[in-house]
């Protein structure tokens, strides 16, 4: 199940590194780092900086929540290609105090028309063991757009 158009992951990493972060003004100004987008599944990882936070001074949501979307939409499209986010259904189970986020995403089950994902968010720092922050399902959509190496 690896991504159709690469021959191996440093080659979808890169990919991710230039077109999902360097093409997203959002993904771009969060500095979101690829760790894994393979076989169908993806990890991210993401420093929190203070404008990323809410009032308590953990991560806000909305970043978590994009934790979640971008590891399962990545986790997709190691399997399938180019996808958009159809759904996604998120659960908040402790506050993102760390000072990384970690999301981890991985397919259920591809097919054609929809690929079904789950995602967990973890919050780390230096002095504590992750907390797992958020877990998350998602109902993603291939584009039936062809990427490569070559088109990239």
């Amino acid at each position: 199940m690896s991504r159709p158009g690469f021959d191996n992951e440093e080659q979808v990493l890169d990919y991710m590194r230039r077109i999902a972060v360097g093409r997203s003004g959002f993904s771009s100004f969060l500095q979101l780092e690829p760790v894994r987008c393979w076989e169908g599944e993806a990890e991210i990882v993401m420093e929190v900086r203070p404008e990323m936070t809410q009032h308590h001074g953990f991560a806000h949501g909305a970043i978590v929540g994009l934790m979640a979307d971008n590891a399962c939409a990545w986790a997709a499209s190691s399997a399938v290609g180019d996808v958009v986010t159809g759904s996604y259904t998120i659960n908040f189970l402790a506050p993102a105090k760390g000072d990384r986020l970690r999301s981890r995403g991985s397919v259920i089950k591809a097919g054609r028309r929809q690929v079904v994902v789950r995602a967990e968010v973890w919050s780390e720092s230096a002095d504590e063991e992750p907390t797992l922050v958020a877990v998350a399902q998602a109902t993603i959509v291939p584009t039936g757009i062809k990427t490569s190496k070559e088109t990239a």
